[in-house]
C-alpha cells in the first residue's frame, strides 16, 4: 500500500469530506424531518467529490486510483461478497418461507413478554460464538424483523437489539477480528484481554438484558401464531448451527442458500425457476449498500492517504499528563480513527503502535488498553449511520440507519461502562 504523503499541514481541511457526509445526510434530513428524503448513495457521491477537490494526488488520474485502491480493499471487498450472499438468502428464504416459519416457531415457544430480552440473548450468544457482528445481523435480523411484524413490536427497536446483541460477541469473542488486532498491537494475551473487557461489558450486559424484560412485560397479551412447518425452518437453523460451529460466514450462507433449494426441490407447490429469481431479486436489493460501502471505502483512503487520521493522532498524543488522560487518549484515538474508517478492527491496527507507547509510558496494563481500544472502536462501529452493521442490519429490516440509532441500548450502556471504568481506575 502507498504510504499516506508526509506533510499534515492540511490533515484538519482533508477531513472535511466527512463534515459534507453529516451535513448532507443527516443534517438536511433532521431538518426535513424525514431520513427518507436525502438518498445516502447521494450524500456519498457528493463527498467523495469533495475529497477530489480537497485531497491529493496532484493529477486526477492519481486521485482516481487511491480512490479505486481504498473501494477495492480486501475487507471492503470481503464485505461486498457477504453483501450478496446475504441478498440472495434473505430473498430465497422468504420466499419458501423460511422466516414466517421461523417467526411462529420463536412466538410458539418463547412467552410475548421475553421477546425482547431472548433475542437479545441470541444474538450475544452467536456473536460470541461466531466472532462477528456482520454475520449476526445477517442471521438473526430477518426473523427479528418478522417477530416484530407478528408481535407488533417496533421495527426499529427489534433491529436494534440485534445489532447491540452482534457488538457483545465483536468485542469479547476470541475469534474476532477486533479481539485479533487489539491483542496482537499491544502484546498481550486473549485471556488477559477477555478479562480486562469482561468487567467493562458485563454490567452494560445486564443491564440491557433486564431493560428488555421491563420492556417485554407490554406485550404480555396473546400473540396470535400461524402452524409451524419445520422443514421450512431448517435453512434458518443450518445457518444458526454452522454459524456457532465457527465456520466462515461466506459459505454459512452459500449453505444456506443451497438449503433453500432443496426445500423448493421437495415441495410441489414452489418452483426452482422462481427460486432462482429470488436469489437474483435479493441480491439486486443489496445494490445501494454495496455502492454506499464502495463509495466510503475510496473516500476515506482518501482522507487516509492525505493524512487526516496522522492529523488526528498527533494532536491527541500531544497534552497527556496522567494516566486516566492517557486512557481517555486511547479511547478517543481510537474512535476518531474508526469515525474516519468505518471499520473498527482497521481503526485498531491504525493506532495500534500509537497507543502501545502510551501505555507503556504511563504504565497502562497491555490487557487494558487493548480492551480500550476494542470497547471504544466497537461503540462508534455501533452508531454509525455509514458503517456496514448498521447499513446492513438497515437493509434487510426495509428502513433507516438513523431510524435504527436511537433503539441502541446496548451501545450507550456500553460507552456508559467504559467511561465510568476509566474514571474510577479500575485495573
Amino acid at each position: 500500500m502507498e504510504l499516506p504523503v508526509k506533510n499534515h499541514r492540511r490533515g484538519l481541511w482533508t477531513l472535511s469530506p466527512l463534515l459534507v457526509f453529516f451535513l448532507l445526510y443527516v443534517v438536511t434530513s433532521v431538518a426535513v424531518g424525514d431520513f427518507y428524503k436525502m438518498p445516502v448513495t447521494v450524500a456519498f457521491v457528493a463527498a467523495s467529490a469533495w475529497a477530489f477537490v480537497v485531497c491529493k494526488p496532484a493529477t486526477v488520474n492519481r486521485r482516481i486510483e487511491r480512490f479505486s485502491a481504498g473501494a477495492a480493499h480486501r475487507n471492503i471487498m470481503m464485505m461486498i461478497w457477504i453483501f450478496i450472499l446475504a441478498g440472495g438468502f434473505a430473498g430465497s428464504a422468504k420466499f419458501i418461507g423460511s422466516v414466517d416459519a421461523t417467526v411462529n416457531l420463536t412466538l410458539a415457544v418463547l412467552p410475548p413478554n421475553m421477546i425482547l430480552a431472548g433475542l437479545f440473548i441470541a444474538s450475544c450468544a452467536i456473536s460470541l460464538s461466531i466472532g462477528t457482528s456482520v454475520g449476526t445481523i445477517v442471521a438473526l435480523m430477518p426473523v427479528a424483523a418478522g417477530l416484530a411484524r407478528g408481535a407488533d413490536i417496533s421495527l426499529a427497536l427489534m433491529a436494534g437489539i440485534v445489532v447491540g446483541g452482534a457488538f457483545f460477541g465483536d468485542n469479547l469473542s476470541f475469534i474476532s477480528d477486533t479481539t485479533i488486532a487489539a491483542t496482537r498491537t499491544q502484546g498481550c494475551r486473549m485471556r488477559d484481554k477477555f478479562m480486562a473487557n469482561f468487567f467493562i461489558v458485563l454490567p452494560a450486559a445486564l443491564l440491557v438484558l433486564i431493560i428488555y424484560i421491563v420492556l417485554g412485560g407490554q406485550y404480555d397479551a396473546a400473540v396470535m401464531t400461524g402452524e409451524v412447518q419445520w422443514l421450512k425452518v431448517l435453512p434458518y437453523l443450518l445457518v444458526l448451527v454452522t454459524a456457532l460451529c465457527g465456520m466462515n460466514v461466506v459459505l454459512v450462507l452459500a449453505l444456506g442458500i443451497i438449503s433453500t433449494g432443496l426445500v423448493t426441490l421437495w415441495c410441489s407447490d414452489l418452483q426452482m425457476l422462481s427460486w432462482a429469481t429470488s436469489i437474483g431479486n435479493g441480491m439486486s436489493g443489496m445494490g445501494e449498500l454495496i455502492i454506499v460501502t464502495l463509495l466510503a471505502g475510496g473516500m476515506l483512503e482518501l482522507i487516509r492517504y492525505n493524512g487526516g487520521l496522522q492529523y488526528i493522532l498527533r494532536h491527541m498524543t500531544a497534552r497527556m499528563a496522567s494516566r486516566r488522560g492517557a486512557e481517555f487518549s486511547l479511547a478517543l484515538m481510537v474512535s476518531l480513527a474508526n469515525f474516519c474508517t468505518a471499520n473498527n478492527t482497521v481503526a485498531i491496527v491504525t493506532v495500534g503502535d500509537i497507543a502501545r507507547r502510551v501505555a507503556e509510558k504511563f504504565n497502562i496494563p497491555a490487557p487494558r488498553a487493548a480492551s480500550l481500544l476494542d470497547t471504544f472502536s466497537c461503540v462508534v462501529q455501533g452508531v454509525l449511520p455509514y458503517g456496514a452493521q448498521l447499513l446492513m442490519g438497515a437493509t434487510l429490516a426495509g428502513i433507516s440507519t438513523l431510524d435504527i440509532i436511537p433503539h441502541l441500548y446496548y451501545i450507550y450502556a456500553l460507552a456508559f461502562s467504559s467511561v465510568v471504568a476509566i474514571l474510577v481506575g479500575r485495573r
